[in-house]
């Protein structure tokens, strides 16, 4: 705060700077964005937000932003349901109730613009997750008839061609929660929420999948949800469990081998003493592990050690009922987590210290009407 002695058209001008910015004070600059997937029924749309230095969120001008193709206006659960681009030029959006994916160019100022030549076949039915490494895309579809993953290339100008032989078939009742790379891209993995299974993958120079020997392997608990790979270990995998029971969620940590074979680390699964962990998010220095509870309304944190296995450190209660709360992500400086919250269709935000959390006082910032998020970018 500026000494009382500041001369009085200077405290004017905040205090207009103040209401311009629509609540965000002159000392909260812009200083990312944050979008989420609002998968509204009809016509789909992505929020888009300016994310200001104090961790609260407002509407870019013009926001939401349509994709071109259409959402199903009702919850999903699935983890990814919206990317970014490596080099942060285009968001990358399923667009379950049409069978699509669509790509968005990010505008300077933050403002998404659908690319030109529509939406494409996501090459299966009801796509829910996304997959980007460089210019390769992965996606899981997961309705049935038309559940599988299914490869694309994405050329400089945005545009989305399917990968010839890409398409891995699954199941039915395979019903797909997520499907993500590590971190160099010479593997991917995707869980098996219906069947409790965890597919691995090596990726060829190709882009080509190659299933590894004893794939899909058993998961450690039901309904196997969310995943990632340890930011500062591609050969770490930790996974959710969620299908449990009241008070039995746990989340699983693997060794994914050179051959895409994976091996429990430590004691593993780790229990949450909460229920329903779908949603998994990792610390950018890899040494924590938030897990977002849906049923119990709540974020576990765990420290990871150096070999991967996992301490739980506690849970912290998302505020409000009913908050469903989905797919979570990090701001790039790991000071904020931002947390979809379906069932309040709002965006929760808590202040990050090493392995705590604290909802920030601006949390919950509304979606629009008629979304039903899920899939968050924080930029």
């Amino acid at each position: 705060m500026r000494p009382l002695r500041l001369a009085l058209p200077l405290v004017l001008a905040a205090a207009v700077f103040t209401v311009v910015a629509g609540g965000a004070s002159a000392a909260s600059s812009v200083v990312g964005h944050l979008y989420v997937n609002d998968n509204t029924a009809g016509a789909n749309t992505i929020a888009g937000f300016d994310r200001h230095a104090d961790g609260t969120l407002t509407p870019i001008p013009g926001s939401p932003f349509p994709t071109g193709g259409a959402g199903t206006g009702h919850g999903i659960g699935a983890q990814g349901a919206l990317q970014q681009t490596s080099d942060g030029r285009y968001l990358i959006a399923v667009d379950a109730g049409s069978n699509q994916i669509s790509v968005l160019r990010v505008g300077p100022d933050g403002s998404l613009k659908a690319v030109g030549g529509g939406s494409v076949d996501s090459g299966g039915l009801e796509p829910l997750s996304i997959a980007v490494h460089g210019n390769l895309v992965y996606v899981a579809n997961a309705g049935s008839g038309g559940s599988n993953y299914t490869g694309f290339t994405l050329n400089p100008g945005g545009h989305l061609r399917p990968l010839a032989n890409s398409t891995y078939t699954l199941p039915d009742a395979a019903s797909p929660g997520d499907v993500l790379f590590n971190g160099d891209g010479t593997k991917l993995v995707g869980t098996r929420v219906g069947t409790s299974q965890i597919d691995s993958f090596s990726v060829g120079s190709d882009g080509l999948l190659t299933a590894a020997a004893g794939s899909p392997f058993t998961a450690q608990g039901l309904g196997p949800f969310g995943s990632e790979f340890r930011p500062t270990d591609p050969a770490q995998l930790f996974v959710s469990n969620a299908h449990d029971g009241a008070g039995n969620g746990t989340v699983s940590a693997f060794s994914d081998a050179s051959d895409g074979s994976l091996s429990s680390i430590g004691a593993s699964p780790y229990p949450d003493a909460q229920t329903a962990p779908c949603w998994v998010e990792i610390s950018h220095d890899g040494n924590y592990l938030f897990a977002v509870n849906t049923a119990s309304g709540s974020v576990s944190r765990y420290a990871i050690a150096t070999d991967g296995s996992l301490s739980l450190l506690g849970s912290t209660p998302i505020s409000g009922t009913q908050t469903g709360a989905f797919d979570a992500r990090l701001s790039p400086d790991g000071s904020t987590l931002f947390v979809v919250e379906d069932g309040a269709a709002a965006i929760g935000a808590f202040a990050v210290n090493g392995g705590d959390l604290t909802e920030l006082p601006s949390s919950p910032t509304p979606l629009p009407n008629g979304a039903a998020g899920f899939g968050i970018v924080v930029t």
